[in-house]
């Protein structure tokens, strides 16, 4: 009996009907474009994987969703890297942490030319509340601030959350202002309102230390 043209004999490729793309495969397509500062169309990532655009949007809701997903999964590296650089203990540790952060995202050609292609729902997808940008990052940084909570580094001025929401919402402003037309690159006055929020002098900043 002849196996059929589905079967996988040893040292015969498979053939027949290729195995169906997955939400994975949908994020990475989407990520590839973003990363090279194109367009992530649905109907071109739906055509390239085999799939229909209703099985995309059932699975993410919406493209901005989608795109959400795809800003998240690139910042969290630069959040990975900013974290495991950071120096210092306690509020030092984070406003370094931040700090770093911060220009991560202001160097990232991909972010840049997403908020400069589209900027309306860049902005939107970035700072909505609603979306899932902004409560995945607000995660990350509350995150840390526990951990030096926990570790006994760090009384913070209000509950984690708060200031976790705080200092992103703080750095949205000074990123990705409205009424710029590409991202602004002052981060030295991100960084001391950040310092002003955790109550640590920023270096270069006057005053006494708080």
């Amino acid at each position: 009996m002849c196996p059929s043209t589905a079967e996988t004999t040893e040292g015969t490729p498979r053939r027949g009907r290729r195995a169906a793309a997955s939400q994975l495969d949908v994020i990475e397509a989407a990520m590839h474009r973003y990363l090279r500062g194109r367009r992530v169309d649905v109907q071109a990532i739906a055509v390239e994987l085999g799939l229909g655009r209703t099985t995309i949007y059932r699975w993410f809701g919406s493209r901005e969703q989608l795109i959400g997903e795809v800003l998240v999964r690139a910042a969290t590296p630069l959040f990975d890297e900013a974290r495991a650089g950071a120096r210092g203990t306690g509020a030092a540790r984070l406003l370094d942490a931040f700090d770093r952060f911060n220009r991560g995202l202001r160097d990232a050609t991909a972010l840049r030319q997403f908020v400069e292609a589209e900027r309306e729902a860049a902005l939107r997808i970035i700072t909505s509340g609603a979306g899932n940008v902004q409560p995945q990052i607000v995660a990350l940084i509350t995150g840390l601030i526990e951990e030096e909570v926990r570790g006994g580094n760090y009384d913070p001025p209000v509950e984690p959350a708060a200031l976790g929401y705080a200092i992103v919402r703080l750095a949205e402003a000074f990123l990705f202002n409205e009424a710029a037309a590409a991202m602004p690159a002052d981060v030295e006055r991100l960084r001391q309102v950040e310092a002003a929020l955790l109550g640590v002098r920023a270096p270069g900043a006057r005053g006494g230390e708080t």
